[in-house]
């Protein structure tokens, strides 16, 4: 291979290693929560950089299967989950 074309791949390389390090290490919180919608449970995962953004993320992940509509997605994200838990990442 030229020395032009190992340059480049390797520029291509830091910068995807970049990328996945500056992803993955923005998500310090992973938190599960269930609600209860309609006579319908769901449970999801999420995680964020805080507890609130992590929460938050996961009730409205779990309420998109037990919802129709904006209406009744609002509605369910505006309840308190049924129950929920966060650990640190």
């Amino acid at each position: 291979m030229k020395r032009g074309t190992l340059i480049g791949l390797l520029v291509v390389a830091l910068f995807a290693g970049f990328l996945l390090w500056s992803t993955l290490s923005a998500q310090r919180v992973e938190c599960e929560a269930c609600v209860e919608f309609n006579g319908q449970r769901n449970c999801a995962k999420a995680s964020g950089e805080s507890e609130k953004e992590a929460l938050q993320t996961a009730q409205m992940t779990a309420c998109g299967p037990v919802t129709s509509g904006m209406n009744e997605s609002i509605a369910c994200g505006n309840r308190p989950p049924v129950s929920q838990g966060c650990s640190a990442r």
